[in-house]
């Protein structure tokens, strides 16, 4: 059996990949689910290898829900490359820190900045429900760049909630709807999924064959959560959006407070 896991352990990852690829593709935050469900699989291994693994299974979940998305929504390919660059090399660096500092103060103060966004999103309903233009085309894809970086860094460093943190700038910072967020941000989180891998796989390692196995499940969850929203819209996604960030912020209040 691979890595040692039973075939029981293998079905249950398998669920939790397939669950995450679902939710990652609406609303992002997949790795909510992933994560966990990989560290209590592999207590014994270096947690950056571990992590790197689920993100090798995420990959394809993510780049399929990007494609799907990319069917049926257009977006601005420049503003795609400017975001997209930077990302890339946030998250290469990100992850080549990952194992060296600590990550507490950096969790914290994206504990908090969520926080005020969740209640900022909730409290205005027409938020991200309908595309806004809030700035020039240039200055988009200046934000859009420097978003992406910090975010990318954050995806290297750290990892769960990168969908959700994304979809956080594209639509409060960037005026995108949710449906328009989602499309970019899945495209956006691939990259940064793709530096964290080739960085720890190059340095630490990566149970490929395992994050092979799993990137089965996630790819389909990936399928079906992006055809869901693609069909149910940004009103859909705002909800889901909400749901999945009130529970990264448990998530992240509990790791940084209670453990």
């Amino acid at each position: 059996m691979l890595e040692n896991l039973t075939a029981l352990n293998l079905i249950l990852l398998g669920v939790a990949m397939f669950a995450s690829g679902f939710i990652d593709a609406i609303a992002g935050g997949g790795g909510l689910i992933q994560t966990p469900a990989m560290l209590l699989s592999f207590p014994d291994r270096n947690p950056v290898e571990v992590v790197a693994t689920s993100k090798t299974a995420a990959f394809f979940g993510t780049t399929t829900a990007a494609i799907q998305y990319r069917k049926f929504i257009k977006t601005d390919p420049k503003l795609l490359i400017a975001m997209v660059i930077p990302a890339f090399i946030g998250s290469g660096i990100g992850a080549h820190l990952a194992s060296r500092i600590s990550a507490g103060s950096y969790k914290s103060s994206i504990f908090f900045v969520m926080i005020a966004i969740f209640f900022y999103t909730l409290v205005k309903p027409e938020l991200g429900k309908e595309h806004v233009e809030k700035h020039s085309p240039q200055k988009l894809m200046v934000i859009g760049s420097v978003a992406a970086f910090i975010i990318g860094f954050y995806d290297g460093l750290i990892g769960p909630g990168t969908g959700t943190i994304l979809m956080i700038a594209l639509v409060a910072l960037m005026g995108f709807a949710f449906v328009g967020a989602s499309a970019i941000a899945k495209v956006v989180n691939a990259t940064t999924n793709l530096a964290s891998i080739i960085v720890v796989g190059l340095t630490i390692g990566v149970m490929w064959k395992l994050g092979l196995v799993l990137a089965v499940a996630n790819l389909a969850g990936g399928y079906m959560g992006s055809h869901m929203a693609i069909k149910k819209g940004s009103s859909f996604i705002r909800i889901f959006y909400l749901i999945v960030t009130g529970l990264l912020i448990l998530r992240l209040g509990y790791s940084l407070y209670l453990e």
